[in-house]
């Protein structure tokens, strides 16, 4: 059942673990549609509606055991087991990818930063030493990777996927402003920062917010 999620539930599934986890960790072990839906702005329907389409089960006037349910969403999102991340490119969006504290409490495990630029080459991010783009073939033979995170100027992304992918990466979280032509056995999530803000501004301009 969780092999066929939609689209809308699948975006909306990490905020389900987020909000589970914060319950959990406040010693908060069962809750009922109702209140998670008060929690999160949605409604009781869409929340069982969701928990059903991804596979989880809750007990009538018992609501959901909520390490139960953040566990088997963790299992349908895949996060429960470790997946090696590398970052390609180590200027100001990779350089803040790399020195997140976040993403390993998530089980995504940053191993290594590649860059081609001279002067950044073995300089040290945190805990990694920035690693030389040339060398990217040979550290892919010995360090198994599940996705790259793509952090180059606009030019040379496509010229990363491919050879990415030539090496045998196929996951990318893209940071390049630009729509890159992936194979039918890749995926992709992109982030354009450009775009969230050109949508935060038509929302403050049909708000009548600017002062």
């Amino acid at each position: 059942m969780a092999g066929c999620l939609s689209e809308a539930v699948l975006r909306r599934l990490p905020r389900y673990y987020r909000y589970l986890s914060e319950l959990e960790a406040d010693h908060i072990m069962q809750i009922s549609s109702k209140e998670l839906a008060q929690r999160m702005s949605l409604t009781a329907s869409q929340i069982r509606q969701d928990i059903n389409c991804c596979g989880g089960e809750g007990r009538q006037g018992f609501g959901y055991s909520v390490p139960q349910l953040r566990s088997h969403i963790g299992n349908v999102l895949g996060i429960q087991t470790q997946q090696n991340m590398i970052i390609i490119g180590a200027g100001n969006i990779g350089s803040a990818v790399a020195l997140s504290d976040s993403f390993r409490t998530s089980n995504f495990n940053t191993v290594a930063i590649f860059d081609n630029d001279p002067q950044k080459i073995g300089k040290k991010i945190g805990t990694l030493t920035v690693l030389d783009y040339m060398n990217l073939d040979e550290f892919l033979r010995h360090q198994p990777v599940h996705i790259a995170v793509l952090a180059v100027p606009f030019a040379s992304g496509q010229a990363v996927v491919d050879r990415l992918h030539d090496l045998g990466v196929t996951a990318y979280w893209n940071f390049v402003p630009a729509d890159l032509c992936i194979p039918g056995d890749s995926t992709i999530v992109s982030v354009h920062l450009e775009e969230g803000l050109q949508i935060l501004s038509y929302k403050i301009k049909e708000n009548n917010q600017y002062l």
